[in-house]
């Protein structure tokens, strides 16, 4: 059996809800591999629509494992909220389709702080995070005194965990001019959700070692994009984890012998939330049109999104920093209607043509799109379940999209509802 990583190839926001729940229904075990509750996805199934930020999309489908990965940073408040609002919705969340790696680390209060303090400095770098304490919670990881999951069950060495991280984060609250945190209140906020979140905990590399070796299929979830990763995304105005798909394998402890298949989720137009460069921007009304269109507002942040044409090239760009196998093609229907669109094949930079992404600040806040313009369409797209349903000319648009970024289109999605998606290949078949 196949098992398939979804991973967005632009800046997030690219539909992965609804790909993902498309192909959960096909899956045994759904896997978030990394990210926090920073990172929203909504799913329309029946009518009903459920907005998760944390849990897998997995988990509101009967049958199927939900399974958050040591990759993870894991809010216990906001597990508990995402679960009773689950509960409101008619999907009851047990042990029985949810577990969380034992070794996954907290986000805690103190960390959101920490976030919102930073953003609101006028000594740093404007991010534009989500203030929800994902950046500290990942730095405390790294340097190995962060609190984690099986913590919560050792209480009687809990609290001289806290204060070993306190002794980090006071200073810093001291030099921030913030009062300084008392260990027991933060080994109280512990305390009180620690029954709420240890049912759920597991040994999941372990898990996912007999799930793989039972012939289960795995599919395993990415939030954000990969323009957005620590390491190959657009440094600084990034996100704190690995974005790409060979985080699969080290976010939840399976080797990367286990992944057969990496779709790369792909809008047919570009979006990005926050800071930093965005070579086809479109402040006009251009951006305006494809915003309303759309309804380009955060799911978790409800933030707009700044909107412009296809960039072929980090795309392009995606399909190799992440083995991206195929594509999902998403919200086409958008460009319906436009007498042209444009497409970026290349950049400028200091009046010299280069075809990829520069890695510095200051390379990429210079370089300029070089466009390729393609004929629009006036037929609609929306609700087309074949190729035959949709425009000559969108089908060009397509097609032109798997040259200029060498990853053919394996499904491709014309309106939210999940029905709405033409498989031209499906992932676990390979």
């Amino acid at each position: 059996m196949a098992n398939v990583v979804v991973v967005g190839s632009q800046w997030g926001d690219e539909g992965k809800g609804k790909i993902v729940d498309w192909l959960s229904e096909r899956a045994d075990v759904v896997v978030r591999f990394q990210g926090g509750h920073n990172a929203g996805h909504t799913l329309v199934i029946d009518g009903k629509t459920y907005k998760l930020s944390l849990l897998p999309s997995g988990v509101v489908r009967p049958g199927k494992l939900a399974v958050i990965g040591n990759g993870v940073v894991l809010d216990p408040y906001a597990l508990v909220s995402e679960i009773e609002r689950l509960a409101e919705l008619g999907v009851a969340v047990s042990r029985d389709n949810l577990r969380i790696a034992d070794n996954a680390c907290l986000i805690l209060s103190l960390h959101r702080d920490l976030d919102a303090l930073r953003e609101a400095s006028t000594q740093s770098t404007h991010i534009g995070t989500t203030k929800r304490g994902i950046g500290p919670a990942y730095e405390d990881k790294v340097g190995r005194r962060a609190i984690r999951v099986m913590d919560l069950a050792s209480l009687e060495t809990l609290k001289g965990k806290v204060e070993r991280m306190l002794v980090h984060h006071n200073a810093l609250r001291r030099g921030l001019g913030e009062p300084e945190i008392e260990a027991q209140a933060v080994y109280e906020e512990l305390v009180a959700v620690a029954g709420k979140v240890l049912p759920y905990m597991d040994s999941v590399w372990s898990l996912l070692d007999s799930q793989r070796r039972a012939g289960a299929r795995i599919l395993f979830e990415g939030a954000q994009g990969t323009m957005l990763d620590i390491d190959h995304g657009t440094y600084p105005f990034v996100t704190s984890s690995n974005t790409v798909a060979g985080q699969a394998a080290a976010g939840c402890g399976v080797g990367p012998r286990a992944i057969n298949y990496v779709l790369g989720i792909t809008k047919a137009y570009t979006t990005r939330v926050g800071e930093g460069p965005f070579p086809t921007e479109q402040a006009n009304e251009i951006g305006e049109l494809l915003g309303s269109r759309g309804k380009e507002f955060g799911v978790v942040t409800g933030r707009k999104r700044r909107c412009g044409w296809f960039d072929a090239v980090m795309v392009r760009q995606a399909v190799r920093t992440s083995g991206i196998d195929g594509i999902a093609l998403t919200k086409l229907d958008i460009l319906d209607g436009l007498d042209e669109i444009k497409v970026a094949v290349g950049y400028r930079l200091d009046g010299e043509e280069i075809d990829r992404l520069p890695a510095s600040q200051g390379r990429q806040a210079r370089v300029e799109p070089i466009y390729e313009t393609l004929p629009g369409w006036k037929e609609s797209t929306a609700g087309a379940r074949s190729w035959a349903d949709l425009p000559a000319e969108a089908v060009k648009y397509a097609r032109r999209l798997e040259e200029l970024i060498g990853a053919p289109v394996a499904m491709l999605s014309t309106s939210p509802e999940r029905d709405d998606t033409i498989l031209v290949h499906d992932p676990f078949e390979d």
